[in-house]
């Protein structure tokens, strides 16, 4: 690597190794001073052993050539073999869901503008924050979100980054089967022309979700190494491309008003190809630049929800092929600004198309109009595909915080591996089954994990790890960092307070389902 520095500067230490499961090597070039310069007590054995041997040898056979490397734990050996374009598919692919479809209704009880502003500033602190999460990586030589807790603060840190990425990770692969749940069987019904269901199994979405989860996502997710995904990623993000030109293209072609489906009684021959009306100025058809509601508690968490990558990139940063911090940092800017501006076109036009009608779920008001629509019902289509080949990247980094928790010693196991797979994907389809609406898992997942995993455990992390010596704790990273970590607690309790306010007021749309 052009990057590389005298092999003197490179702390390795077999016991970092062993206290530390899954603990990879240090990266040439990045933050090595400090690591140097200050190492924890517990590992100050032998800091330059076989330090001449390693310099000439590649980040993978360096971490295989320490002494005691039979106790080291890995999950997995396939380092440095996937490619820039590959993990930048898998990290858009991780950060792109079924979040995309909550947006304009975000919108719509945001504003244009406020949206715009909360959705930059959002996306700019997710990119601070794996900023924060690569340095970390590059001073300890940990590439596991879960270990740099462990290093922080013991076993209650690694405990509860553990358990967020596994709440955060489960909400999100829930949300995603939901969709499976309520659109797959619209879709089925909509090919097969079917007006009124008589309870038919095939249009009942709990079955097509079970039947989705065992013949696509678990032969996906029982893959050993995240990098072989990145195909499946690539087509995951070429469908909600497609999502998004078809969500531009129905602005210009839905009336506003719209017609409701449901109360015309003339079948498929309605009016909504009638432009008429698409000339005058109704009120329901201006867009309001700011708008302030009590449904307004669901924007942040809905917009953390979103960008919320942070589990996926340490795991995509071990196999990206000649990783440097810098490099790994180009792949989640460019995936981060990729996924801002998608996100930000498919609000503004699905809110642009319907305005205060919108759904929390936007492809269930295209369905007022005309369940029958064929450019709908292929969008419908490739946002199944797409979710659905997103729930393998997303289970990942749960069976790897499970396996911190609970098996930090074991090396990698395929019964094991099997064995979680299989569990998470039963305990999802239940919670799919049985959870009442796609805005509460929004709401309350997001609310919590969301801002621990994007703005309080990377700023606290870095606040403990970094060495006083290194950065004073009134140097500006440390304070922006403290700073950072308020943030998130803002975003938490005001999230909680108003859903919760919601709730108990009982004007929650939650309640309202489909």
């Amino acid at each position: 690597m052009s990057e590389d520095k005298p092999a003197a500067t490179v702390e390795t230490s077999p016991a970092e190794g062993n206290a530390i499961p899954n603990g990879k090597g240090h990266e040439p070039g990045e933050d090595i001073a400090a690591s140097a310069k200050t190492p924890p007590a517990e590992d100050c054995e032998n800091p330059h052993k076989n330090e001449n041997m390693e310099s000439n040898l590649p980040e993978s056979q360096e971490f295989l050539s320490r002494a005691e490397d039979k106790k080291t734990t890995r999950f997995t050996d396939f380092e440095g073999k996937t490619s820039f374009g590959m993990s930048v598919f898998n990290l858009g692919n991780a950060i792109m869901g079924s979040g995309i479809l909550g947006l304009a209704y975000a919108m719509a009880n945001t504003g244009v503008i406020l949206f715009l502003l909360l959705l930059t500033v959002v996306a700019v602190l997710s990119s601070y924050s794996i900023h924060l999460l690569l340095k970390l990586s590059g001073i300890v030589g940990i590439r596991a979100y879960e270990q740099l807790g462990y290093r922080a603060f013991g076993t209650p840190g690694k405990m509860a980054a553990g358990i967020a990425i596994t709440l955060q990770n489960i909400g999100a692969m829930s949300s995603y089967l939901y969709i499976v749940k309520y659109e797959f069987p619209l879709v089925i019904q909509a090919f097969l022309k079917v007006d009124n269901p008589a309870g038919e199994w095939y249009l009942n979405g709990n079955y097509l979700v079970i039947i989705v989860s065992i013949a696509v996502i678990l032969p996906l997710a029982l893959m050993k190494q995240l990098g072989y995904l990145g195909y499946t990623s690539g087509f995951s993000l070429s469908c909600m491309v497609f999502f998004l030109i078809a969500v531009i293209y129905k602005k210009f072609n839905v009336p506003c008003p719209f017609v409701d489906f449901a109360h015309n009684s003339t079948g498929s021959e309605l009016n909504v190809n009638a432009t008429d009306h698409s000339g005058e100025q109704d009120p329901a058809c201006i867009p309001k630049m700011a708008n302030l509601n009590i449904q307004t508690a669901y924007t942040i968490p809905i917009l953390a929800f979103a960008f919320v990558c942070h589990p996926e990139v340490l795991p995509i940063y071990t196999e990206l092929r000649n990783a440097t911090k810098k490099k790994m940092q180009h792949v989640s800017n460019i995936s981060i600004a990729v996924m801002y501006v998608m996100y930000f076109l498919a609000a503004l036009f699905g809110y642009l198309t319907f305005y205060g009608e919108v759904e929390a779920e936007l492809l269930h008001t295209y369905s007022r109009i005309d369940p029958y629509d064929t450019l709908i019902l292929c969008v419908r289509v490739a946002v199944l595909t797409a979710v659905t080949l997103t729930v393998p990247i997303v289970l990942f980094p749960v069976r790897r915080a499970i396996q911190q928790m609970m098996f930090p010693n074991k090396t990698f196991y395929w019964p094991r591996h099997i064995a979680i797979a299989i569990t998470l994907l039963t305990f999802i389809n239940l919670l799919v089954i049985f959870a009442p609406n796609i805005l509460g898992i929004f709401g309350v997942i997001g609310a919590t994990s969301a801002p621990c995993l994007i703005f309080i455990f990377p700023a606290i992390f870095y606040i403990r790890i970094v060495p006083k010596e290194e950065e004073p704790l009134c140097s500006v990273p440390k304070v922006l960092a403290a700073c950072f970590a308020g943030i998130g607690f803002l975003f938490m309790i005001m999230s909680l307070s108003f859903i919760i306010i919601d709730w108990t007021s009982g004007s929650s749309t939650a309640s309202s389902g489909h």
